[in-house]
């Protein structure tokens, strides 16, 4: 089924800073769940001035220890046997962040997605920071995300929500 998510905010500084944050912000005390942000990517499109950037991000797992041992999922083998499996009992997720940052425009777009678990969740979300129309020191900032989780029965819409609550209290930071 699958749950959503959608921010809008507006930060009170102009937009250099807010994206110069942005890229330094991991890790932090404040955000104890990410432990590492690498860029594995970045170029700079010579024609346009748009930096590309790719990151991975290195997160604890924080789904409750509770849902990591009753949630198993069926994996079928190519002998056509089934078994059950606990993926969540994992310590780290992996997410792979893509970003272009556009001075000329003043925007910054970027998508995130899961590595982890991919045959059983899918979490995407765009954001875009851009400098607001309304005060040309101020940015405007919105974020829609998805989260889909398939294989756990009846435990697919408690995971779901804790996600999506999870999401909502990280942009709140």
């Amino acid at each position: 089924m699958g749950v959503t998510v959608e921010v809008h905010r507006v930060y009170r500084y102009p937009f250099e800073q807010v994206v110069a944050s942005y890229l330094r912000k991991y890790p932090s005390p404040m955000e104890k769940h990410v432990k590492a942000v690498e860029t594995v990517e970045e170029k700079t499109d010579l024609s346009t001035g748009i930096i590309y950037r790719r990151r991975i991000a290195t997160c604890q797992n924080v789904i409750p220890e509770i849902l990591r041992k009753v949630t198993t999922f069926r994996e079928i083998y190519y002998n056509s046997s089934v078994s059950q499996v606990s993926v969540l009992k994992v310590p780290d997720i992996y997410l792979e962040e893509e970003s272009w940052l556009n001075m000329q425009k003043r925007n910054m777009a970027m998508k995130t997605h899961c590595l982890t678990w991919t045959q059983y969740a899918s979490l995407s979300e765009e954001s875009v920071f851009r400098e607001s129309l309304e005060n040309p020191n101020w940015t405007d900032f919105t974020q829609k995300g998805r989260i889909s989780v398939t294989g756990a029965g009846l435990l697919n819409c408690v995971l779901e929500a804790f996600a999506q609550s999870f999401l909502k209290q990280g942009v709140k930071k």
